[in-house]
């Protein structure tokens, strides 16, 4: 036991005040002349010894200071409203002591990612090892990020508005405006601490713009940040690696060689997975310690209106002519079927991409009638039946619930559909600016029961508070699909998740409901589960391309069914090899390269 001295004392007082400062940024604690005049005060009152108050501060100081272990995150006790998951802090833990920084954060869609990526960086500045980092993410998740920073983090980052923003210490930008002049020059020339990419997925074409200004980027610590490091080729993952760690697989040339078999198949997994292992941390909803509510899934069958079946039955017919006349060419068949899938939506999509159509059209061509023909069937459509079931639903439910479709066209009818029914309905969509897609989630919080989504909404923004969701069209994609639920089926959900399919009967959407519902089990997988089935199944043709061809191949609806039962008893025996293996333990492809929980 030690008595300290007057000087020892004010020095240790001023300490555990800075050290207060570095735990509690948020705190904005002020120089305080009268609380340092106060102890200068009691200090020359007390004579050469101190009392015990402030011996006690002396020893709250040291003890501020003192790391208990190396692998302790100091960020922990100084998070304002947050608590982080186990596997949240193994994976900061991970790429601060192994991964020198420098990471892929692969999680699955909703289990984290940027709570991960705001540890790290938490951590970085309390240690006084990052100053100045820049954060880039699409538009639309701008001020999510900042918001989530400064209220879980006590980060005092900043949204970019102006030329002047870049100057400020962490800065949240679009990645969009980031790499545009002049902002480009003056990011470039700026030497950063963390660089964190989030949707880094957008980055996998070494020949785009996004990827040239990201390898161009200064900086000490870099997170890319993505559900989906693999999308369509083995490069694509090369790509992201070199951002982080040039020659971490060696070459191009050397990688293929070394690695890959065919564009989406490897060779040498253990090997490729042990490469892996040291950049890229994936966690997945299948793990033990990642706890989620139920889904709840219903598949709503509609039949459509004699007049919405004569249109369907007369653009399938349209739509065919249109693919044997083109000879079967690939480039021509998915944007045909989109005709069919939209008819399925709503008159006013499949109505526009006619009239499109039929202003590119020669004037002298036969096809030009045929098209007006289509049209004019449209205009004896009066109603829709998937929207009056849909305003059926809502009312029933009397909650908050978000509608995605595929289709603007259908996200405009649906809004001036609500409104003539009283129900107060706000669109989301990839066109809007930053400004207006957050006034429109405050809306969708207070006042607006109904939030109509497309796509854009399938991507990043969290909605937690809501907890049914009505799949107005369905993609072909099922990530994509599962992109869609991730939004609302994420951690933070306290309530089970309710999902209502709505599916017409007699169409191409009543067989995509079968293939997800049935032959995939798409809504009662373990989560993580859906990527190993598509990997393994998408060997050639994507999902998509199949399904297309199927459809428009058949001589009969009969020789349809039979193919689509073939593509269904596919996925289902490749859903049936996945799972066991999974059951088993086995390595799953390559997304099992490295989970925080094992």
């Amino acid at each position: 036991m030690f008595q300290s001295t007057p000087a020892q004392a004010a020095d240790a007082a001023v300490e555990s005040h800075i050290a207060l400062r570095k735990l509690h940024p948020l705190v904005q604690l002020q120089h305080d002349r009268t609380w340092f005049h106060e102890l200068q005060e009691r200090l020359s009152r007390n004579g050469s010894w101190d009392n015990w108050t402030l011996y006690q501060l002396a020893m709250e100081a040291e003890q501020a200071k003192a790391i208990n272990s190396f692998e302790q995150l100091r960020c922990l006790g100084s998070l304002p409203d947050l608590e982080p998951l186990p596997h949240q802090i193994s994976t900061a833990q991970k790429v601060l002591h192994s991964m020198g920084g420098r990471a892929i954060l692969a999680d699955e869609v909703g289990l984290g990612k940027t709570i991960e990526a705001g540890l790290i960086l938490k951590e970085y500045l309390i240690k006084g090892l990052v100053k100045r980092a820049l954060i880039l993410v699409p538009a639309s998740l701008v001020l999510q990020w900042v918001r989530e920073l400064n209220q879980k983090f006590g980060i005092a980052a900043v949204a970019q508005k102006r030329a002047h923003t870049w100057g400020y210490d962490i800065v949240v930008a679009s990645i969009d405006t980031a790499k545009r002049e002049p902002h480009k020059d003056t990011i470039l020339e700026t030497d950063y601490d963390m660089i964190i990419i989030d949707e880094a997925h957008k980055l996998k074409n070494k020949k785009t713009t996004n990827y040239q200004f990201a390898v161009q980027l200064r900086k000490k610590y870099c997170l890319l940040l993505t559900a989906t490091p693999i999308q369509n080729d083995l490069d694509e993952l090369y790509n992201l690696i070199n951002l982080l760690k040039p020659g971490q697989l060696g070459g191009q040339s050397e990688f293929s060689a070394n690695y890959v078999v065919d564009k989406r198949l490897p060779k040498n997994e253990d090997q490729l997975q042990e490469a892996l292992s040291s950049v890229m941390i994936r966690n997945r909803r299948g793990d033990g310690g990642i706890s989620f509510t139920r889904r709840i899934v219903k598949n709503i069958p509609l039949q459509l209106s004699e007049e919405e079946k004569q249109l369907y039955d007369a653009v399938t017919s349209f739509v065919k002519e249109r693919y044997e006349e083109s000879e079967g060419l690939l480039a021509n068949m998915l944007s045909l079927v989109t005709l069919q899938r939209e008819v399925c939506s709503s008159r006013d999509a499949v109505f526009l991409t006619l009239v499109n159509m039929f202003k590119k059209t020669e004037e002298q061509s036969p096809l030009r009638p045929k098209i007006w023909e289509l049209v004019e069937k449209i205009r004896g459509i009066k109603a829709n039946t998937k929207a009056e079931k849909a305003l059926e639903l809502i009312k029933d439910m009397n909650e908050k619930v978000i509608i995605f479709t595929e289709y603007r066209a259908t996200q405009e009818y649906l809004l001036q559909f609500f409104r003539e029914h009283n129900m107060i309905a706000v669109p989301y969509r990839g066109g809007m600016n930053r400004g207006k897609k957050d006034w429109m989630m405050d809306l969708f919080r207070g006042r607006a029961q109904v939030l109509i989504a497309t796509e854009a909404g399938g991507e990043g923004i969290n909605l937690q508070f809501c907890h049914h969701m009505i799949n107005f069209d369905l993609p072909w994609n099922p990530m994509r699909v599962e992109q869609r639920i991730g939004r609302v089926h994420r951690l933070g959900q306290t309530e089970d998740v309710k999902i209502y399919n709505l599916c017409t009967l007699g169409t191409i959407e009543e067989y995509i409901v079968s293939l997800l519902h049935e032959k995939i089990n798409l809504f009662e997988l373990v989560i993580g589960e859906l990527d190993h089935i598509l990997e393994r199944f998408d060997k050639g043709e994507a999902i998509e391309q199949q399904l297309a061809k199927a459809l428009l191949e058949s001589k009969s609806n009969e020789d349809f069914i039979e193919q689509f039962n073939k593509l269904g008893s596919s996925l289902h025996q490749v859903r049936d090899e996945v799972c066991k293996e999974n059951d088993a333990g086995a390595p799953l492809d390559l997304t099992s390269w490295q989970s925080t929980t094992e």
